[in-house]
């Protein structure tokens, strides 16, 4: 039976430690790689436009995950509010670009993963948390006086810096980047972020130091590396260059998850290039890129799309 790595970390001692050092970056903001130095220990916002305390969407269990961290009961997410990135075409700008939510306390934080495990989730599936990252690691220990004990999913969009990702070796067992963009050209028009691809090419490579492939036991996730991957229009993702990158470079046995949920919302409609849905083309192309890469182990939806156009892996 899987333990969470958290547990072991909190016994020695060490995430005390990881908590302090992650409020000093706070005094002047450095948590991501947008480099604000507000202080948000006297309620200054940056980029993230988040002040002290996290706030948070919503929380509940969650079946549109993918099935190894679904399961039967759930994947127990956590929506946090606010977003270091905040891409144009965001399918929840309500939460991302207009931080709709409520400030809460850290010990309310906590309560909510106990809740979400309460409730038989497989998981906590931590969303958009790069710009809380004290506020989880203190929410965190709260939580394992509470008795928390399933594993913890970093649902990121990769934009990771690797001093932040250095305080989360050894509390987080999963984590799920976004790898979004390979173009610098790219990542500038449509997420302000001209960096991204260097950037999370170089946070990917940590969290599969740290966590190694996905580790699935009678069919849910326990630790590892799930790797996002969203098609956009007009191969303007950079899809083969990325898919080509984490077979070659990561692993060909990484999870990946080619997601074919685009749709132009959002400011996406000023970009001709983007506002529209990808084709069925467009995205059987996006996934041979990947099995001509190398990739086998792909996520469920995946696979049975290539089963319905015949194709088996």
């Amino acid at each position: 039976m899987y333990t969470p790595i958290y547990l072991k970390t909190y016994e020695e001692g060490k995430l005390d430690e990881k908590i302090e050092k992650a409020y000093t970056y706070l005094k002047r903001c450095t948590i991501c790689p947008r480099l604000c130095k507000v202080d948000r220990t006297k309620n200054k916002k940056g980029i993230c436009n988040t002040e002290m305390l996290p706030i948070i969407a919503d929380y509940f269990p969650h079946f549109g995950e993918e099935d190894v961290l679904v399961g039967k009961k759930g994947s127990g997410t956590i929506f946090i509010s606010c977003c270091n990135l905040l891409c144009i075409y965001c399918q929840n700008s309500s939460t991302s670009h207009l931080c709709e939510g409520n400030v809460e306390t850290v010990e309310n934080f906590a309560k909510m993963m106990i809740e979400l495990q309460s409730m038989g989730c497989h998981n906590i599936n931590i969303v958009t948390p790069t710009h809380i990252v004290p506020q989880f690691l203190k929410a965190l220990k709260i939580a394992i006086n509470m008795g928390l004990n399933i594993p913890i999913v970093y649902n990121t969009s990769g934009y990771e810096l690797p001093k932040t990702l250095k305080l989360l070796d050894g509390v987080v067992d999963i984590y799920m980047p976004d790898f979004k963009y390979w173009r610098p050209e790219v990542a500038e028009a449509y997420s302000s972020a001209r960096d991204y691809p260097e950037i999370t090419r170089k946070a990917i490579k940590i969290m599969h130091k740290q966590v190694g492939e996905l580790l699935v036991e009678n069919g849910i996730a326990k630790r590892g590396l799930l790797i996002r991957h969203l098609v956009l229009p007009n191969g303007l993702a950079g899809t083969k260059e990325i898919v080509n990158f984490i077979a070659n470079e990561i692993s060909k046995n990484t999870y990946v998850n080619i997601m074919a949920q685009y749709r132009p919302l959002g400011l996406a409609y000023r970009f001709e290039e983007i506002a529209r849905p990808i084709t069925e083309d467009e995205y059987l192309e996006a996934l041979l890129y990947a099995i001509d890469a190398g990739l086998r182990r792909l996520d469920s939806f995946c696979v049975e799309f290539l089963r319905r156009k015949g194709i088996k892996i």
